[in-house]
């Protein structure tokens, strides 16, 4: 399932959370910025509520993530960061320079589209994976200080 296509009000009420406008703030802001972190949400929301706490902005995310109504991700040595892309079981991208995520569709046929050699009992119903490398802006030569491709 996709949520970038519909309406935040929406995704609350079939989530059985109340509609508010901190709620609608931060999901329009994580739709309009996929893979965000908190900061960047609670500044987004900021720009549009006004004054909003921080840990008002943490409580949404955190009851968003547990309704299933964004993911969460958490790339090695970054902050964790919001989507809206939820239940396709896709994958990232992310730069080992700038920290840029790109989502990437899953790899080999549907959820979870790996499966680990013994599951050890456990019923498995996603598969996280991150590629890393460099992004095409922290490749070109005129960003790399050495010059090197």
């Amino acid at each position: 399932m996709h949520t970038d296509d519909a309406d935040p009000c929406a995704w609350l009420r079939s989530a059985g959370l109340r509609v508010t406008a901190p709620r609608v703030a931060v999901l329009n802001a994580v739709a309009a910025r996929p893979h965000s972190d908190a900061d960047l949400v609670a500044a987004t929301v900021r720009e549009t509520l006004g004054s909003v706490s921080t840990q008002a902005v943490y409580d949404v995310l955190h009851a968003c993530v547990r309704a299933g109504i964004l993911r969460r991700i958490e790339p090695a040595g970054s902050p964790a960061r919001y989507e809206t892309r939820i239940g396709d079981n896709h994958h990232h991208l992310v730069c080992r320079n700038c920290g840029t995520v790109v989502d990437v569709d899953c790899a080999v046929g549907s959820a979870p589209c790996l499966e680990p050699l013994n599951d050890h009992g456990f019923v498995v119903d996603e598969a996280e994976v991150v590629f890393w490398g460099l992004c095409p802006t922290c490749r070109s030569p005129e960003r790399r200080p050495d010059g090197v491709d």
